[in-house]
């Protein structure tokens, strides 16, 4: 008569499958939210990169109102020296000295008007040589932040494609440790990892108080820890606790496994 040995599951197994389960899960909520985190990255790039475009585009448009101004000066110019020529040939036909005064004050008015549009004309060269400086030195920065832009975008493409690999190795891995757990305890575990905001539902205890905790649980409690003879959960964040041996035990475990992983 064959005797059938029932299989029992010690604490230590249950802490070691729990804790692996979180090392996985962990992980993945890493992968999920890096995932999530690149169209911001990369929307935030692009924000920059179309504000310097613009940015870039309002100085060429500076650049093509002073020319138009300078275009405008240059036909005041004009019209002052049609006028001096005009004022000119009115003068040899002056009747007496006070229509030559005043045809040689409209003179000299013109004259100075001709002085003051090509100072004009000078201040506004002066701007546009200021602004194409400014272009220059912004025409590289722009095709740096678009190199930038467009090699960020491929590495981070090369990374969320490992991560996707990674990730479905993770859900085998984490699927397989929860099949370890009985059913009651997995819902446990899921139910405090979703009551909590880093989805931490096992934490390491060390110097006293659980990882991400400064509240310190008992001596008697840690006593019975390190004991691993039951399942502890600490009062203060409801999270399952392990002694920081088994967990570092468990977490070079996991680091040897994602290592070979990573080598194939």
């Amino acid at each position: 008569m064959v005797h059938k040995i029932q299989e029992t599951i010690t604490v230590v197994d249950k802490l070691r499958a729990l804790y692996n389960l979180q090392l996985i899960d962990s992980r993945i909520d890493e992968i999920r939210k890096f995932r999530g985190n690149i169209p911001i990255e990369i929307k935030n790039l692009e924000e920059e990169l179309d504000q310097m475009k613009k940015n870039f585009k309002n100085v060429h448009e500076d650049i093509l109102s002073i020319k138009e101004n300078i275009d405008k000066q240059n036909k005041n110019i004009k019209s002052s020296e049609i006028l001096i020529k005009k004022y000119d040939k009115q003068k040899d036909h002056v009747k007496n000295h006070k229509e030559l005064y005043s045809l040689d004050k409209e003179i000299d008015y013109q004259k100075l008007e001709i002085q003051l549009f090509k100072k004009r004309i000078k201040e506004l060269n002066v701007k546009i040589h200021k602004k194409k400086d400014i272009l220059e030195k912004k025409e590289d920065i722009l095709k740096n932040k678009e190199e930038h832009l467009f090699h960020k975008k491929k590495e981070l493409n090369k990374i969320l494609l490992e991560n996707d690999k990674e990730e479905k190795i993770l859900l085998e891995k984490s699927l397989c440790f929860s099949k370890k757990v009985d059913r009651s305890l997995l819902q446990t575990y899921k139910k405090i990892r979703n009551g909590v905001k880093n989805g931490v539902a096992v934490a390491p205890v060390q110097r006293g108080a659980p990882l991400g905790s400064y509240l310190a649980i008992t001596p008697q409690k840690y006593s019975e820890l390190i004991q691993r003879n039951k399942l502890l959960i600490d009062e203060h964040s409801g999270r399952i606790l392990i002694d920081a041996e088994l967990a570092e035990e468990e977490k070079k475990k996991s680091f040897v496994f994602c290592f070979k992983k990573k080598k194939k």
